[in-house]
């Protein structure tokens, strides 16, 4: 999918601290959410849909993730 993401509103979660490393998210036109790499804000971004991001967030929350 490609999506203009020029005047998005990028930010990063308020756990990542001062950190560099981190990934930022903006909300987008029609319910999209666009996640980049907070050290390369001029790189390639993810664009998810509104189903897609939801999946992923659940996904996330319910512990997929985790690194034991």
């Amino acid at each position: 999918m490609s999506m203009d993401l020029t005047g998005a509103q990028w930010f990063k979660s308020t756990r990542s601290g001062a950190s560099k490393d981190c990934v930022e998210v903006a909300f987008l036109n029609g319910g999209h959410v666009g996640v980049r790499d907070s050290k390369n804000p001029g790189g390639p971004a993810l664009v998810f849909t509104p189903v897609e991001w939801d999946s992923f967030t659940t996904v996330v929350a319910g512990g997929a993730f985790n690194r034991s």
